[in-house]
């Protein structure tokens, strides 16, 4: 499993050095956008509408946009300089708390942590003692030169961080528009819906649930790949290096021939006037 963070668990006065390996992956189908005419990719480019050019990396800012068309320029001098005010790669525990405490619109991402060399025993201290007390730790971390909110439980074994939302980043649920404030249902419509919930309830088994429309997806494009309808792109000819070469050559060699070759309206003009002398 790839690691993609290395650092440390702070609990309390134990360290606890850790690797970080992604626990989910997106499995959607991408799409490349293709010309029509030749099957090609289509590159996007930066293009500046002003100076109506195309902008190299090199060329390119980052500014905050503090109000609509003015913004502030930060350099990457700057950015780099707060960045290493917060490179310290360990994960802080600031609290513990009931997982039940936590709604789940806050999570973001999971992550997996192992044990770095000479982590093992305090690895299994913590996640014993997270199993036997029923809690999960609140964390800070760095990933990316942004600090986040996170969640340190135990997953089948092994410590499964989470990353979190900052309270300031969930919307509050009362901007939702039109959502009824009045209970305007009836007890025999409240009891036909619970029988129809007691029915369904089950044990959450995740090996029931399949993206159908993505395997369709990769079904569909699997059988017009057996029936060979396939495209690639139209290759541009090229002219061969040396090819080039020849034709640079070739064309130096006329042109100084051009060059050297006589004025042959001056040679005439000077043989009639040695004639009449």
């Amino acid at each position: 499993m790839h690691t993609i963070w290395k650092g440390s668990i702070r609990f309390g006065l134990v360290n606890i050095p850790v690797k970080l390996h992604t626990a989910t992956e997106d499995k959607d189908i991408s799409f490349r956008h293709l010309h029509q005419k030749c099957h090609t990719p289509i590159k996007y480019e930066k293009i500046c509408p002003n100076c109506d050019v195309t902008v190299s990396k090199d060329e390119i800012v980052k500014a905050y946009e503090y109000s609509k068309g003015k913004f502030i320029v930060l350099e990457e001098e700057e950015l780099k300089g707060l960045e290493k005010e917060r490179e310290d790669k360990a994960v802080e525990i600031l609290d513990f708390v009931k997982m039940t405490d936590i709604d789940p619109i806050y999570f973001k991402r999971s992550y997996y942590l192992s044990p770095n060399e000479g982590g093992g025993k305090a690895y299994s201290l913590l996640r014993k003692a997270l199993e036997k007390s029923e809690k999960v730790g609140i964390a800070k971390i760095t990933i990316r030169a942004k600090e986040q909110l996170a969640v340190i439980r135990v997953y089948e074994n092994t410590l499964l961080m989470e990353t979190i939302h900052y309270p300031d980043e969930v919307k509050d649920a009362k901007d939702v528009p039109k959502v009824p404030a009045a209970n305007q249902i009836s007890k025999k419509e409240l009891d036909t819906a619970i029988l129809l919930i007691d029915q369904l309830t089950t044990e959450f088994e995740p090996g029931n649930y399949t993206d159908e429309y993505r395997e369709e997806i990769f079904h569909f494009i699997e059988a017009k790949k057996a029936g060979k309808e396939t495209v690639t792109p139209e290759r541009k000819e090229t002219a061969n290096n040396v090819t080039d070469l020849m034709a640079a050559l070739q064309a130096s060699i006329d042109r100084t021939k051009r060059e050297k070759k006589p004025d042959r309206s001056n040679t005439r003009k000077s043989t009639r006037a040695k004639k009449k002398a």
